[in-house]
């Protein structure tokens, strides 16, 4: 697992052990950054189940403003610690020690807005559905602003209605990225 590109191309990073955690393949991380490399600088981002850090990084690597990783897991913490270090993105990022829904109150009490939430929860927890719904709930994310969740590929998030629908999927293997938006943009 390394940064793809930006400041930091190349950096090696570390991933907490065992199967709690499931980095983002490569592939699937270049396809997503893909789509928005041109809307990505000066951007806010929250990558709310961040485990190693992989995506949250990414993003400030090619140019993101600020980028917020949020884990629970103290190992998890310590690995996004360690490669925020190791890519130099330190004074871009800010690592936060939350439960996700304690992360989004948080977040939005303290009037944080992002253009890109990324969500990658355990899957077939319903965690990532309760998530989304509550990004959108909080107003953490920005109008026009884009929630990105990786899921099963075989078990997509559920909408809810009024609040936001699922724009594209994009399967790539046995997983699958979702791009949610408001309902009324």
């Amino acid at each position: 697992m390394r940064i793809i590109t930006g400041k930091a191309k190349g950096k090696v990073l570390i991933a907490p052990a065992g199967l709690e955690t499931r980095p983002t393949l490569d592939r699937v991380k270049e396809a997503l950054f893909g789509s928005i490399q041109f809307d990505l600088e000066g951007a806010d981002v929250l990558d709310l189940f961040s485990g190693s850090g992989n995506i949250g990084l990414e993003a400030a690597s090619r140019g993101a403003r600020t980028a917020v990783l949020n884990d629970r897991n103290a190992e998890a913490i310590s690995c996004i610690r360690r490669n925020t270090e190791t890519t130099g993105l330190s004074e871009q990022v800010e690592i936060l020690q939350k439960d996700f829904r304690e992360a989004v109150r948080f977040l939005a009490e303290r009037g944080d807005r992002f253009d890109f939430v990324f969500i990658d929860a355990p899957f077939r927890t319903g965690l990532a559905a309760e998530a989304a719904e509550m990004v959108f709930a909080e107003g953490v994310v920005k109008p026009g602003g884009s929630v990105f969740v990786e899921h099963a590929s075989n078990d997509v998030p559920a909408c809810v209605p009024g609040s936001y629908e699922i724009r594209k999927t994009r399967k790539y293997g046995a997983s699958s990225y979702s791009l949610l938006k408001r309902s009324n943009e």
